[in-house]
């Protein structure tokens, strides 16, 4: 049975809300969550962008669901940071704790002031972060003098056993390249035919994980008021995706956005019909091990009440 999870989005919500949100979603239902790791939201209009890793410790310590983020080491993040915060977290809460790693967007790493590396460059620090993180976890003590620089590095709390480090990656290159490193995958998208290509570039590559889905949705009372909030809250997904990992400020994704309905429902599901939300999503979902849900809505309790009435006992028999 997939595993079906709720999207704490930190670009959208505050801290504490997000807190009782997680909370609530456990209540309702949800089997797991997992959280957004920015440090600035992708439109002004968001307004929002809490620190993910102290966020985690209260989610963890007032839900029993297991919960992760995706997370970019290498250049806003040290990978012997990440790998400190990743061992507190998975001593506390052991069993329950994973990291994706990707290779970050401008939009959060800029603020070092270092030069954001080409897409070659960024995988390949991505991939050298990661064996860092790993060999720490382990308990080794680390020297890098490569793409990231690490000296005589090692965590003195560590866990029993190391959290689970996937790979996050849309394109089938980025999937396939995955099955190399990392514990699992995943992706975002509301495209059947484009998550089951990076979904197979991952197996087809020995990826032998699981695999789990991040899908954005607006569910509301009415289409047009489904189609607002989206067009509001998630106009970034109509960016081209060549700038999506270049752009610098949420002022540069609001000059770019083209939010059409057609550019919208591209990255959205949108609707007020459940039956046909959930069609959508599972027909994106189908083959994953996880899905992870997140309604780009300011409404989060009234989402989440929906999901327990009407939402999750629909997906339930479809997924």
């Amino acid at each position: 049975m997939t595993v079906i999870g709720y999207h704490a989005s930190h670009e959208q919500h505050s801290p504490g809300l997000l807190l009782r949100a997680v909370q609530h979603a456990e209540q309702v239902g949800f089997d797991a969550a997992m959280c957004s790791d920015h440090l600035a939201p992708w439109l002004t209009a968001q307004g929002e962008s809490g620190f993910a890793l102290s966020w985690l410790g209260a989610a963890l310590a007032t839900t029993s669901l297991p919960m992760g983020l995706v997370t970019a080491p290498g250049q806003r993040y040290h990978p012997v940071i990440t790998a400190q915060a990743l061992a507190t977290l998975e001593d506390m809460f052991p069993g329950r704790v994973w990291a994706a790693l990707g290779s970050g967007e401008a939009l959060n790493e800029h603020v070092t002031g270092d030069e954001w590396p080409d897409k070659d460059a960024r995988d390949a620090r991505l991939i050298e972060s990661a064996g860092i993180i790993r060999r720490l976890l382990d308990g080794e003590r680390v020297d890098a003098d490569g793409l990231v620089r690490v000296h005589d590095a090692r965590i003195w709390s560590r866990p029993a056993s190391p959290p689970p480090l996937l790979a996050a990656g849309i394109s089938t290159e980025t999937a396939s390249l995955a099955a190399t490193w990392a514990d699992g995958l995943i992706t975002v998208g509301v495209d059947p035919k484009a998550t089951r290509g990076t979904r197979e570039a991952y197996r087809d590559a020995g990826g032998a994980g699981p695999t789990a889905l991040q899908l954005h949705l607006s569910l509301a009372d009415t289409e047009e008021q489904a189609m607002a909030e989206a067009r509001e809250q998630w106009a970034q997904a109509t960016v081209p995706p060549e700038l999506m990992w270049e752009l610098e400020q949420p002022e540069d994704f609001e000059r770019h956005a083209d939010p059409t309905e057609e550019k919208l429902r591209s990255g959205v599901v949108i609707g007020s019909d459940v039956d046909r939300v959930a069609e959508g999503i599972a027909a994106a979902a189908e083959g994953f091990d996880r899905v992870y849900l997140h309604h780009v809505g300011s409404d989060q309790a009234g989402f989440l009440d929906r999901c327990r009435r009407e939402l999750l006992p629909a997906l339930r028999g479809m997924l």
